[in-house]
């Protein structure tokens, strides 16, 4: 596991600890509505009644929490399956993309067809999501694509039809923010 990681999922395990602590504290935490993210494992219910949290198990826990295993039926090689195994993580992380960040809907199609046209319109934003990314990080421009789409959702553009039926058009960045995104902007002809 890498160090980034490795650190990630300790911040993440202290945040449970700690909430779990917090549910506690508060006289939240029950047979009924005990923690489900896996840090109940931590509890200890005593006559179906008495719930407490077990420090030992946690102080145990830490010994072991970095340490990963990997089970499989294929006929890939440790390092192979390992590679797929990050690579999944990128999967995951498009569609949490793609389900969150880009708000697409549970849409509930019922031919191959439309299916398909919904992955592919999902899989296209996902691709211009990426796509701005990349671009960011080009131009150096250090603003998240979430923060970008914010801004850009307050800029505005203006068109006037002139008298010889040519049109002209103007975007307006008024503030600090949106002055940020011009190197984004098409360049005025």
């Amino acid at each position: 596991m890498s160090e980034e990681r490795a650190k990630k999922d300790r911040h993440n395990r202290d945040k449970g600890i700690e909430r779990l602590r917090n549910s506690y504290a508060s006289g939240k935490v029950n047979k009924k509505n005990i923690n489900q993210r896996g840090y109940n494992k931590f509890l200890v219910v005593e006559n179906d009644v008495h719930v407490s949290i077990d420090e030992q198990k946690i102080v145990d826990d830490a010994l072991w929490y970095w340490l990963k295993s990997y089970v499989t039926n294929t006929d890939l090689e440790a390092s192979a399956m390992i590679e797929r195994y990050y690579e999944l993580w990128g999967v995951k992380r498009a569609f949490r993309v793609v389900k969150g960040k880009l708000e697409t809907r549970p849409v509930f199609h019922f031919t191959g067809r439309r299916i398909e046209a919904h992955i592919c319109i999902c899989f296209m934003a996902y691709k211009v999501y990426k796509e701005l990314e990349r671009i960011l990080k080009t131009l150096d421009i250090n603003l998240s694509v979430d923060n970008v789409i914010d801004i850009a959702k307050t800029i505005s553009t203006v068109t006037i039809i002139l008298k010889n039926g040519k049109t002209a058009s103007q975007t307006l960045l008024t503030t600090p923010e949106q002055r940020l995104l011009e190197p984004l902007l098409p360049s005025p002809h």
